[in-house]
């Protein structure tokens, strides 16, 4: 990332806007069905926005920018406001990782139109963007789905398994982050390769897709 801000900086502030865009939708999917099932509490929090300012964490954006995955600022949710309980808490930790999967159906079909009516090389800045968007859009759906706190895969997890593994639920929601960091790390700096092999398969589907 750092060579890319000093020989294509045009690039780089078109993958930052893309990073932006991708965790502001997905932490405002959150908000929006958070309020719409019943619980005020990310409205009042000043999370039911589309202003970035609101969504980005600043570990969750450097993980992005340095590792290619990473997360936005956690959405508050008080779920003895949810009305259905935990099927209403599914819906809303579902709730990006969907609004990033239409976000990638989206730009890939704009993508396609570019490609098959357009004249547009594959040095273009509107197609690199366009690609950005569906990568960024496509690993932040598939990352939040990892049944790891505070990852929103792990509220489902969580909401699946039956009261006789609350030790368990207790001690991964304690141990989650830590936990994540090291798998962090250990794909990108000791080449165990974990998650990018799963975003690459899915990076794959989806360009033969599109």
């Amino acid at each position: 990332m750092i060579d890319m801000l000093l020989h294509q900086p045009a690039l780089f502030v078109a993958w930052l806007l893309a990073i932006f865009y991708g965790i502001t939708v997905h932490e405002f999917a959150h908000a929006w069905a958070a309020t719409v099932q019943g619980d005020e509490t990310a409205r009042l929090s000043g999370r039911l926005t589309l202003n970035p300012l609101a969504h980005i964490d600043l570990m969750g954006l450097l993980m992005l920018v340095v590792a290619g995955f990473g997360w936005g600022k956690p959405v508050p949710v008080n779920h003895n406001n949810l009305k259905n309980g935990k099927t209403s808490d599914n819906l809303v930790s579902l709730a990006g990782i969907a609004t990033n999967l239409v976000s990638v159906v989206i730009f890939g079909l704009v993508l396609k139109l570019f490609i098959n009516f357009g004249s547009l090389g594959p040095d273009n800045l509107l197609l690199n963007f366009l690609f950005m968007l569906i990568m960024i859009n496509l690993v932040l759906a598939i990352f939040n789905l990892i049944p790891i706190p505070p990852l929103d895969g792990s509220h489902v997890l969580f909401n699946i398994l039956p009261d006789k593994y609350n030790e368990f639920k207790f001690n991964l929601a304690k141990n989650g982050p830590f936990i994540l960091l090291l798998l962090i790390l250990a794909d990108n700096f000791l080449g165990v390769g974990i998650f990018s092999s799963i975003f690459n398969y899915f990076l794959g589907f989806i360009y033969r897709l599109f």
